[in-house]
């Protein structure tokens, strides 16, 4: 992939997987375990599962079919969202809203990436304008799944995280998208404090 599309395994890697399915295992565990038939844990657990289902073969597929993959995470961040937008911020704050928030803002920005990645190596747009048309996706969808939830800013951070990702691997080499990434960032971080103050007041 090029460059100013942002490689997949930056945002990967900064977003750190690994954290968001610990925290997932262990909302896994006290759902089971202590909200089995709660019905605050009942409206976000049929699409959080179909998410992850789908996340375990979304590598796999990734190797030998990148159209497929990019449908594939597109329908993960589809679902992860919705799970999101499902949960009650006030009931379990942190073993519910918070880890779907992570999940979801994770791959509000590595579905993105692909989508971007796949626009510019089949040619539909240059490598630079893909860049800045995902990039400008992932603001407005972010923004507008973040209203819907503004107590939880961590959906929101999730993607700023990963913004931050796509200014360091392009830092240097492709500035209109690294600028573009930190602009995104910048507005982002501003929208979801504001949102949340406006929940918090």
């Amino acid at each position: 992939a090029d460059r100013a599309s942002g490689d997949p395994a930056c945002v990967l890697c900064l977003c750190d997987l690994g954290v968001i399915y610990l925290w997932l295992m262990a909302h896994a565990a006290f759902g089971l375990w202590r909200r089995p038939d709660d019905p605050a844990w009942q409206p976000s657990r049929l699409p959080l599962l179909a998410a992850v289902g789908l996340g375990t073969v979304w590598l796999a597929i990734a190797v030998a079919a990148p159209l497929t993959a990019t449908a594939t995470i597109v329908v993960m961040a589809a679902l992860a969202i919705a799970a999101f937008l499902r949960a009650d911020p006030k009931q379990d704050r942190w073993l519910l809203s918070a880890p779907t928030g992570i999940f979801a803002g994770w791959l509000t920005a590595a579905s993105a990436v692909s989508v971007g990645v796949v626009m510019g190596g089949y040619g539909w747009l240059s490598d630079t304008g893909s860049a800045l048309a995902m990039l400008g996706t992932v603001l407005v969808l972010a923004t507008l799944v973040q209203s819907r939830r503004p107590a939880m800013p961590i959906y929101g951070a999730t993607v700023v995280w990963a913004l931050i990702g796509v200014v360091v691997v392009n830092w240097g080499s492709v500035a209109l998208v690294a600028y573009a990434a930190l602009i995104g960032a910048v507005l982002l971080t501003t929208a979801t404090a504001v949102l949340y103050r406006r929940a918090a007041a």
